[in-house]
């Protein structure tokens, strides 16, 4: 990057605000950019996270103006949110970028390094096919039954719900230090809670083992309220002791048949998946999800 002009930087103002954004899993801290006109040409947010297996990391969100930029506006916003992360004790900061963008390249320029690539891919609804979907659900999985909700978890299975979350704990991570996310009844209750707080709607399919009814993996979709444009897939984890049954699979086709049939309005479904987790991407290209995008997941060690 060239040297910045030393007129943009001395007339650039970089303000702490307080953000309302607090949970017993973390905090975010936030900072402003404005210009000498007090117009704001930038932000930045940094989570930090409170769970046990995750007080070492951090997450950043930078946003410059794209005519401020190379300005020094997101060197002096980057440089702020480091210095709060070093002085929380975090051991590295991470952030996300579209791959080839100038974010991509501002992270690799201010020694940042890629550690995961993700894949974004979309299903349109005219392209769902119903007729393989209930071919697929039909088909019995011995030892396992489907079930699914809206909303907050039923208080009976929310103790096993919140047990199977732990699926999610060996996701491909590729060399990324994401630690693990430690759940618990109140944790999947909040969270849903907040999805239906913002106005839209939590969709989740499980599946059960029919032995003692408990979790043994889970797919989540969210719905805008409103059950227009498209829906977002969340987590699919089945926990390691019941792989090789097909219960992604399964449990993914009865996520999309009630989305299709459900919410008529839908545009598609939009998911993103690691580049490495062969898996997860083998089950969206079955259903026939088209690739839109790629991002990089950088981190800066602390």
């Amino acid at each position: 990057m060239p040297p910045p002009d030393d007129g943009d930087t001395l007339s650039l103002r970089i303000t702490p605000l307080t953000d309302p954004a607090h949970d017993p899993h973390g905090r975010r801290l936030a900072w402003l950019a404005s210009d000498a006109d007090a117009s704001p040409v930038g932000s930045a947010f940094l989570r930090l996270f409170a769970g046990s297996g995750q007080r070492h990391l951090a997450e950043l969100t930078l946003q410059v103006h794209p005519a401020e930029r190379r300005k020094s506006v997101g060197s002096r916003l980057l440089d702020a949110a480091v210095a709060a992360a070093r002085e929380d004790a975090r051991r590295c900061v991470v952030a996300q970028s579209e791959a080839g963008s100038p974010g991509d390249r501002f992270l690799a320029a201010h020694g940042f390094r890629k550690v995961l690539t993700l894949r974004y891919a979309r299903l349109s609804s005219a392209d769902v096919d119903t007729s393989a979907l209930a071919e697929i659900v039909d088909r019995p999985r011995p030892g396992y039954r489907l079930a699914s909700w809206q909303g907050t978890v039923p208080d009976h299975l929310a103790p096993t719900f919140a047990a199977s979350r732990r699926a999610m704990d060996d996701m491909p991570m590729d060399g990324t230090d994401h630690g693990t996310v430690a759940w618990d009844v109140d944790r999947v209750r909040a969270a849903a809670k907040a999805v239906e707080q913002r106005g839209d709607q939590l969709h989740t399919v499980v599946a059960l083992d029919t032995s003692d009814g408990s979790i043994a993996g889970f797919t989540e979709l969210v719905v805008p309220g409103d059950g227009t444009g498209d829906a977002q897939h969340y987590g699919t984890g089945v926990l390691p002791e019941h792989r090789g049954h097909g219960l992604g699979t399964w449990m993914k086709a009865e996520s999309i048949r009630q989305a299709h049939s459900n919410y008529p309005h839908l545009g598609g479904l939009l998911t993103d998946t690691a580049e490495s987790n062969t898996y997860m991407r083998h089950i969206n290209d079955g259903f026939g999800y088209t690739p839109t995008h790629t991002t990089h997941e950088h981190q800066l060690d602390l």
